[in-house]
């Protein structure tokens, strides 16, 4: 009757060992952040002339918001980033897009960039940033 109650000990032992490492993996694997899925992209001339229009585009995406928004945002030197234009709302699932039409008068580096924000409906007067591309620089001449 010993030894049976050791060899019982032991099995109890094993399975609460094992239960408690199934409940740790699976409070592990719940913490891992989820990330949403998206991207955004602007396109714009290596080289324009000043005083000719030039055309800026941006598309954007995010799985992260019910609705979209990309808007364009220009700056020269180190100056603060200004909103451009800015594009139509969409759902999500659709690729937000905005197009501007340029005419920079004076001869340096623009630089130009795209900003997607998340809002919660069409009319939300609150939009959250969402994804900002990476500079696109134009060599005004």
């Amino acid at each position: 009757m010993t030894r049976t109650k050791k060899t019982s000990m032991k099995a109890r032992g094993g399975r609460v060992a094992v239960i408690g490492a199934m409940g740790l993996a699976s409070v592990a694997l719940a913490a891992v952040p989820a990330f949403a899925k998206g991207g955004v992209d602007i396109t714009a001339p290596h080289t324009a002339q000043a005083g000719k229009t030039f055309m800026v585009t941006a598309h954007g995406n995010d799985d992260a918001a019910g609705y979209l928004r990309i808007c364009v945002e220009t700056r020269s030197g180190k100056q603060a980033w200004h909103q451009l234009t800015c594009g139509a709302v969409v759902a999500t699932g659709t690729d937000a897009q905005a197009t501007a039409h340029v005419k920079v008068a004076r001869s340096g580096v623009q630089e130009y960039r795209a900003v997607v924000y998340g809002l919660n409906g069409q009319t939300d007067r609150h939009p959250v940033r969402e994804r900002t591309s990476s500079p696109a620089s134009v060599n005004v001449r």
